[in-house]
């Protein structure tokens, strides 16, 4: 490996998936400000992430469903507008 461009400040750290609760402890040397109080009882420093393997729709299996109905119906909303427009014009010429 290259000399000087690994940081040195690895320590663990544990990771809380702040959408369904879920912590994990592993080494990292991510800045952090807060601590909690792992199941160890010793104290670690806590950095919170929004999506993990555990709330992934890509490793849980459940997909979002898009409501593209509502963005089609949007868009035949405007398109009418503007075809009822275009054959106004048409008819007059």
């Amino acid at each position: 490996m290259k000399e000087g461009i690994h940081p040195k400040e690895y320590r663990l750290v544990v990771f809380k998936d702040v959408s369904n609760d879920f912590s994990f402890i592993t080494r990292s040397c991510v800045p952090t400000k807060e601590t909690v109080e792992w199941e160890d009882g010793n104290e670690y420093p806590l950095f919170k992430v929004e999506i993990s393997n555990t709330s992934h729709p890509y490793f849980t299996g459940k997909m979002k469903l898009i409501d593209t109905a509502g963005r089609v119906d949007k868009f035949m909303n405007r398109y009418k507008k503007h075809q009822s427009r275009a054959q106004k014009k048409s008819n007059e010429g």
